[in-house]
Parts: structure tokens; sequence; C-alpha cells
């Protein structure tokens, strides 16, 4: 069943392009990444835009990329010290045993793509180095937006975005905090990336009932029904 599985989501993945790429980078994220890091790795690359903008700030660092599409990471390699083509679900345990001196793992909007990534994390914690960091974006699935969606029944996927028909998870504040605690890493520093959306106030109102009527905090429901995106810095103790 497994092999079956994993054959299934294999051809899944051929079939659905990936998220469009482009050249900008998470600020946000990139805020996050400890300055002592000497050895990075980021999870889907993309572009190479992250690393571009950290070896700006630490020109010294290797920055190792991995990255699924070959389009995309022929990209980031003018970024990146070295890419790799792979998809980190499929890596064998020469992998990890090579990049066990990684002080510093990005998933800069990447978790959600993956069949398993509690199961990452955990492999991950096992080999970091004590003091290593992982920094990662992911979107916010408790987002006002989707909420109102699944209200009138419009959960339509698209190329990008909360809706990206790659991501394959769904997270809320609530846990993503528990998927790096599972893991074993400590959550050191996080937060929200709220942009402008001026049409979500007539909305608020409603999440604020609802959560009440489901005897939760009303006012914690609407301020996690904000942020589009969290960043968040865990780290190995």
């Amino acid at each position: 069943m497994e092999t079956f599985l994993s054959k299934l989501f294999t051809e899944v993945e051929v079939l659905m392009e990936q998220t469009p790429i482009h050249d900008l980078h998470n600020p946000d994220l990139l805020q996050l990444i400890p300055i002592t890091s000497r050895k990075l790795i980021e999870i889907g690359c993309s572009s190479g835009a992250l690393a571009r903008e950290f070896k700006k700030i630490a020109p010294s660092v290797n920055y190792f990329g991995v990255e699924i599409d070959a389009n995309y990471a022929e990209r980031a390699s003018r970024f990146c010290d070295d890419v790799l083509v792979s998809n980190i679900e499929y890596v064998d345990s020469s992998f990890w045993k090579l990049q066990a001196d990684r002080d510093c793992w990005i998933f800069g909007d990447t978790l959600e793509h993956l069949q398993n990534p509690w199961g990452i994390l955990r492999q991950i914690h096992k080999i970091i180095p004590v003091g290593g960091a992982v920094v990662a974006c992911i979107p916010n699935a408790q987002h006002w937006s989707l909420q109102v969606r699944l209200s009138i029944g419009d959960f339509r996927y698209v190329n990008d975005g909360l809706m990206d028909r790659t991501h394959l998870r769904w997270f809320t504040r609530q846990t993503i905090i528990e998927m790096f605690i599972e893991a074993g890493f400590v959550v050191e520093m996080g937060f929200p990336r709220i942009f402008d959306e001026p049409q979500r106030e007539n909305f608020l109102p409603v999440i604020a009932e609802m959560a009440k009527l489901a005897g939760a905090d009303p006012e914690a429901a609407v301020e996690d029904s904000l942020p589009l995106q969290y960043v968040i810095r865990a780290i190995k103790k």
C-alpha cells in the first residue's frame, strides 16, 4: 500500500505544474535566518531569490538549494552554491548524512506541499546540530478569506496563493506550533504576515460570532484570521 501511494503521489506531482516562479524574496523569512548560520539548506529554493538576499548579508556562507523543478533549479544556481534537483521526501539515507552539518534549514512556503511535513521535520531534528535552526513561512488555513469560501462551498484550487493547487497540507497558528514541538524543536520566534485587505472588515464580526457560539475566544479567532502566512524560527536545544 505504501509503495502504491508513493507512486500515486509521484504521478500527481508530474501532472501538476509547480507554483509559478518569480524573483521576489520574502523579507520576513530573511529576517528570521540566524546571521550566524554558516551552512544553510533551502528546501524549495525556487529562483534562488532568498539565497541572493542572504548572501548580500553574509557573503561567505555556503547556501545549498533543493528544488523539485529542474528549470527552477537552473535559475537558483545563479545564487546558490549548489542545487540538487530532488523531492526531499524521496531522498535516500546518504542525503541526510551529507547534510548533517547544515545549521539552518529553510522552508519558504514549502512544508504545505509535502505529504509528510511532520516526518521531514523529525528527520531534520535527528541530524541538525544542537543550536541549529529551522525557519519557515507557512500559509494560514484560518485566514478569513478561506473561512468565507468554505461557508459558501467555494473550495476551488488556483495556481498560487492560499488555494494553490499543489498544497497538500493545511495549518493554523496552533497546528504550526504543534508540528514543530512534536518534531522536538523549541519555537524561538515567530510572527504573522498581515496585509492590507479592506474587504475583510465585513466578515470579522461573523468570525467572532462563530467562535463565540463554538465556546471559543472571539477575539483570538479574529486575530488568527488576519494573517495570510506565519513565519517561524525553531531551534534544536
